[in-house]
C-alpha cells in the first residue's frame, strides 16, 4: 500500500548534489517521511557528490580534487550514514564501515615534517610564551570583537616557523591570511586532537576515497528511494516574493542541456540551495600538461550567490569568498602507479604502512607541499597492482627548488620531479615516474570558506522570514561548528530539513571538548611541550 504522511504532498528541491543536498534528501526520507518521489536534485555537472569526489582507471590515472578530515565526533555525519547501507556488504552501514576501518587503521604518524630528506623532531610544537599568550586571546575573544582580521594580523611572524603552525596549516589547509575566526573555532572544535596532534592521532578514515565510501552509497539509496536527479541542470536564479512578513521562492529558473525553463514553487514546497563550491573553476592537467587557473567564476553556484543576494537583505555577500582567487586556491595531485616501489620507499622512510601515518610535509619546498599514502586500495575499481596517493601545495606559484617553475606551471612529470629530489630518491627516480600517472589540479574557489568575513557575510540556514526555502553547505552559518569538513555541509542540511518540516527529532550538539576539564589540561600540556 503507499505510503501516507504529512507532508505526501509536498515537492522538495534541491539546487546541487553535494552531501549537504544529499544528507538533506536522505533526512528528509528517514525522519520527515517525505516520498522520494517527491524529492528533486539540480545538479550542473554529470555526476553527483560536489566537492567529495573520486574517479578515474588504472590505465587513465585516478583523481581525487582532495579529502576532508573525519574524526570520531562527527555526530551529523555518522548519525546520517548509520542508516545508509555500505556499497560492499549490505549487512553493515556505511558508518559501522567507517568506524570498523578507522580502528583496524589507527592513525599514528611517526614521520610528520620533513626537511631535507631527513624527519623533523616534532616532540614539541615550539610555541614560545607570547605565541601560547596570543593563543589564549584568540579564544577568549569573541568572534565579534576579532571581526574580520587575519591570522597573521593576530600572530608575530616567528608563529609561523614553528612546527605548531607547520602542522597546523598543512593539516587543515589554512593560510596566514585567512580568517583568524575561523581558526579560533577550529582551535575549539579540535583541542580534543592536541595530544596527539604530532601523529594524527584521533584521525579517521574511511575505507576508500570518499566518494567511494560516501557518495557513491548514499547516492544508491537515494535512487532507491525514488529521488529525482536532474543532471546537466544549472539553477540560473530563483524568483523569490519579499512582501508581507515572510519571504518564499516562487520559482526556479534553471538551463538543462542549454534550454531554459522554470519551474512554479508553491507555499508548500521547500527549496534547499547550495551557496558556493570550493571546487568550481577545478582544472585538470596531465603528465604532460599543466592545470591551467580558471581567474574567473564560469556561472554555476557563485553566479547563482550573486543574483540570490543581490539587493536582498539578509542572504549574505559572495564576494567576500569568491573575489580573492589568489588567496583561495592552491593546487593538488593525484599519481597512480604501477610499481609499489615508492609505497614501498615511502614506508620505510616515514615507518609508517600506507593509510596509518597520514599526510607529512616537506617543510624546505618552496611549494609548501605534502604528500599521503591512503590505505590500499583507495578506489574500489583499482587492481591490485596499482597503488595511489595524493599531494598538495599551498602555495603554487613560487618557483620549485629543483624544478625552476611555479608549482602551477608544472606539468605532472616536472611535479613529481620536484617531489622525488626533496625525498632524495637518487637512482630510484626516473623509473618511478616511468611507472607513474600523475594528474595535477588546480583549484581556485578550494580555501573560500576561510576567508575573513563578520557577521552577516554568511546568511543563517533559515533566514529571517523564510517560508520555504534554506541555504545549505559550506558558505551558511553554523554557531560553533567549522567549515571546509563534511560534518559542516551534514549538519547544515539536517537544520534546514528539521526546521522547514518542523521534524521533532533533536541534532546532535557540536562537541565542545572545551568544557571537558581532562581535555583542557591535556591540551594545555602539549602547548607547553
Amino acid at each position: 500500500m503507499p505510503r501516507t504522511t504529512p507532508h505526501n504532498k509536498n515537492k522538495v528541491y534541491f539546487v546541487g548534489s553535494g552531501i549537504a543536498s544529499l544528507a538533506g534528501a536522505a533526512f528528509l526520507i528517514r525522519d520527515g517521511l517525505i516520498p522520494g518521489d517527491n524529492i528533486h536534485i539540480f545538479e550542473e555537472l554529470e555526476i553527483t557528490g560536489g566537492s567529495l569526489d573520486g574517479a578515474g582507471s588504472a590505465d587513465e590515472g585516478y583523481v581525487i580534487r582532495g579529502g576532508r578530515m573525519m574524526e570520531e565526533h562527527y555526530v551529523c555525519t555518522y548519525d546520517l550514514f548509520a542508516s545508509i547501507p555500505s556499497l560492499t556488504d549490505s549487512a553493515k552501514s556505511v558508518k559501522d564501515e567507517i568506524v570498523e576501518f578507522s580502528r583496524k587503521y589507527v592513525s599514528s604518524s611517526r614521520c610528520r615534517l620533513v626537511r631535507d630528506g631527513k624527519k623533523v623532531d616534532v616532540s614539541s610544537f615550539e610555541l614560545s610564551e607570547n605565541d601560547r599568550l596570543d593563543l589564549f586571546a584568540l579564544l577568549i575573544h569573541s568572534e565579534d570583537s576579532i571581526g574580520d582580521k587575519s591570522i597573521e594580523d593576530w600572530f608575530s611572524p616567528s608563529f609561523f616557523e614553528h612546527n605548531f603552525w607547520l602542522m597546523w596549516a598543512t593539516m587543515f589547509a589554512f593560510q596566514p591570511w585567512h580568517s583568524a575566526v575561523e581558526l579560533k573555532r577550529y582551535l575549539l572544535r579540535f583541542i580534543q586532537l592536541f595530544p596527539d596532534f604530532s601523529k594524527m592521532g584521533g584521525v579517521w578514515r574511511t575505507p576508500y576515497n570518499q566518494y567511494d565510501s560516501m557518495i557513491r552509497p548514499l547516492t544508491v539509496w537515494l535512487q532507491e528511494q525514488g529521488v529525482h536527479f536532474s543532471l546537466n541542470t544549472e539553477v540560473t536564479g530563483l524568483d523569490f516574493d519579499l512582501g508581507g512578513g515572510w519571504r518564499s521562492v516562487q520559482g526556479i529558473r534553471y538551463t538543462c542541456d542549454g534550454e531554459p525553463n522554470t519551474i512554479a514553487v508553491g507555499m508548500d514546497d521547500r527549496v534547499f540551495v547550495t551557496l558556493g563550491c570550493m571546487t568550481e573553476g577545478s582544472s585538470l592537467g596531465s603528465m604532460t600538461s599543466p592545470a591551467i587557473l580558471n581567474s574567473e567564476k564560469s556561472g554555476g553556484s557563485w553566479d547563482l550567490w550573486e543574483d540570490i543576494a543581490n539587493g536582498r537583505p539578509g542572504f549574505g555577500h559572495p564576494a567576500v569568498f569568491a573575489e580573492n582567487i589568489e588567496q583561495t586556491k592552491w593546487q593538488s595531485f593525484t599519481v597512480t602507479l604501477s610499481d609499489p616501489a615508492f609505497f614501498t620507499f615511502i614506508e620505510e622512510f616515514t615507518g609508517n604502512e600506507a593509510g596509518t601515518g597520514g599526510l607529512f610535509t616537506l617543510v624546505d619546498s618552496n611549494w609548501f607541499m605534502s604528500i599521503v599514502l591512503a590505505h590500499q586500495p583507495h578506489f574500489i575499481n583499482q587492481p591490485e597492482n596499482i597503488f595511489v596517493f595524493w599531494g598538495y601545495g599551498l602555495f603554487p606559484d613560487r618557483l620549485g627548488n629543483f624544478v625552476n617553475k611555479a608549482m602551477s606551471e608544472c606539468t605532472g612529470e616536472e611535479i613529481l620531479i620536484e617531489l622525488f629530489q626533496h625525498l632524495k630518491l637518487g637512482d630510484k627516480t626516473q623509473p618511478i615516474i616511468d611507472a607513474a600517472i600523475c594528474i595535477p589540479c588546480m583549484m581556485p574557489f578550494i580555501t573560500s570558506q576561510f576567508m575573513p568575513r563578520i557577521k552577516g557575510d554568511r546568511p543563517d540556514v533559515v533566514p529571517l522570514g523564510a517560508k520555504n526555502f534554506a541555504f545549505i553547505g559550506q558558505f551558511c552559518e553554523i554557531p560553533d561548528d567549522v567549515v571546509f569538513t563534511v560534518e559542516y555541509s551534514v549538519r547544515s542540511a539536517q537544520m534546514a530539513a528539521y526546521k522547514l518540516f518542523d521534524i521533532k527529532r533533536d541534532i546532535p550538539p557540536v562537541f565542545k571538548g572545551q568544557h571537558d576539564v581532562g581535555v583542557l589540561f591535556n591540551a594545555l600540556k602539549t602547548m607547553h611541550r
